[in-house]
């Protein structure tokens, strides 16, 4: 018999799709059914004492989950995210339930060696859940005892040879897609690139020392598939220069139906024939693509690299050939101001080992942000208070067309007398003098 009534999470479990809770479930009652083969070091009630705790939040509408100071292993300000129960009389077997965050591999790639050794360490000194993976990229490792932090950590670093992911104000753990190991779009290597950058600011990352999180990701094109642009502070987001290639044969087969549209992705589906002008032509945001019945063409000083129409005839069309990538900077969830999308801050730049012109730039973006922004200020929110010119000036980038995120809407320019060459009563009489008639 359950320790506790859950109705409200019960309905969690009545949908058609997997629920978390049915996990938990699952996991309690194989503790409680084996509580001696794995030597569990926390105690076999903790998942009932959660299900009980989530029913109560549920039922009061507010969290019982509270920070109780800092938590952490010895040497590292980052990686363990301190969750105490603010009912531990009531729900003792999470009186302390920590996480732990673990830095995943460049590209998510793992062995089932790994995975069976890391989800051992977690059965015996943890509750068992974990999530795969964070919103970050990481392993978490949900609900642990402070007592087992410095075990789970000798273990992860000396029996695994890994090492705790970042969390507070420090370098979050970098994350990269799957890059030139799987896809054909990708126009650099972010495996690489986000290994050798994850090793180079190892400090950075367990040592908090900004003024709020940092944090990497690489997308090897422009289709995203880590949402580098929408949720990092510095987004590395791979392009071409030159034209897109265009297979001529190929797009009168798809236009002929003789080749499925968006790679055969929706076959099982009738959305009946292919139509080029109303499914790509139309669809370019940029209008810059042609098709007089014969031939498709593309403007390429026009195009935007969105992708839409690679995506939809990828045996058609293909990236171009001077690779290279896009930074942009200041993307982040709501916290402070709302949610914001990365800004160009580098239109392009090759992306060739050791990447050292990626981190001097990185390093002079810092040294800005630690000196100006305020306390719990992503760089983003730094930038809208103090202008993107200032980030500019920080980064000795120069100001190019495309940075521009949104038009000017006041038509009046303002200068400062220090900005005008010679000062205002030189500028004045140079006015004059050119309108003397």
């Amino acid at each position: 018999m359950a320790k506790f009534q859950t109705p409200l999470l019960d309905e969690l479990e009545s949908g058609p799709w997997p629920s978390f809770v049915a996990d938990i479930k699952q996991e309690a009652e194989y503790r409680k059914e084996n509580p001696n083969k794995l030597d569990f070091q926390i105690p076999a009630d903790c998942l009932e004492d959660l299900l009980g705790q989530l029913e109560l939040s549920y039922k009061e509408k507010e969290t019982h989950w509270k920070h109780g100071g800092i938590v952490g292993v010895f040497g590292y300000g980052g990686g363990v995210i301190g969750r105490y129960s603010d009912q531990p009389e009531e729900f003792p077997g999470i009186a302390a339930f920590h996480t732990m965050r673990v830095a995943q591999p460049s590209g998510k790639y793992y062995d089932t060696k790994f995975l069976r050794k890391l989800c051992d360490i977690w059965d015996l000194r943890g509750s068992g859940l974990t999530n795969m993976h964070g919103s970050t990229g990481d392993i978490v490792l949900l609900g642990t005892q402070t007592q087992q932090l410095e075990e789970i950590f000798w273990q992860l670093t000396h029996e695994m040879e890994n090492d705790l992911g970042g969390s507070g104000s420090n370098l979050r753990t970098p994350s990269a897609c799957l890059g030139m190991s799987r896809c054909e779009y990708a126009c650099y290597n972010t495996q690489a690139m986000c290994y050798q950058l994850t090793m180079d600011y190892q400090d950075e990352l367990h040592r908090p020392a900004f003024p709020y999180k940092f944090k990497f990701k690489f997308d090897g094109c422009p289709n995203g598939c880590v949402a580098a642009m929408a949720r990092s502070d510095f987004a590395v987001v791979g392009t071409w220069k030159d034209d897109i290639k265009i297979d001529q044969e190929k797009v009168k087969a798809y236009v002929g139906q003789e080749i499925k549209p968006n790679a055969g992705a929706h076959a099982g589906r009738d959305w009946g024939p292919f139509d080029i002008v109303a499914e790509v032509i139309d669809r370019c945001p940029s209008n810059c693509m042609k098709w007089d019945g014969k031939k498709l063409s593309i403007d390429t000083a026009n195009c935007v690299r969105c992708m839409h129409c690679i995506n939809t005839m990828p045996q058609a069309l293909h990236i171009g050939d001077e690779r290279g990538a896009t930074i942009l900077v200041g993307a982040k969830a709501p916290v402070v101001d709302g949610a914001q999308m990365g800004s160009v801050l580098v239109p392009f730049i090759s992306c060739e080992e050791p990447y050292d012109e990626i981190k001097e730039l990185i390093e002079k973006i810092w040294d800005w942000w630690m000196e100006e922004g305020k306390n719990r200020e992503r760089l983003g929110e730094t930038m809208k208070r103090l202008s993107f010119q200032k980030l500019l000036d920080a980064t000795e980038v120069p100001a190019q067309a495309c940075q521009v995120k949104d038009p000017r809407s006041n038509p009046f320019i303002f200068f400062k007398e220090s900005e005008v060459p010679g000062g205002w009563s030189h500028d004045l009489a140079a006015y004059r003098k050119r309108h003397q008639r």
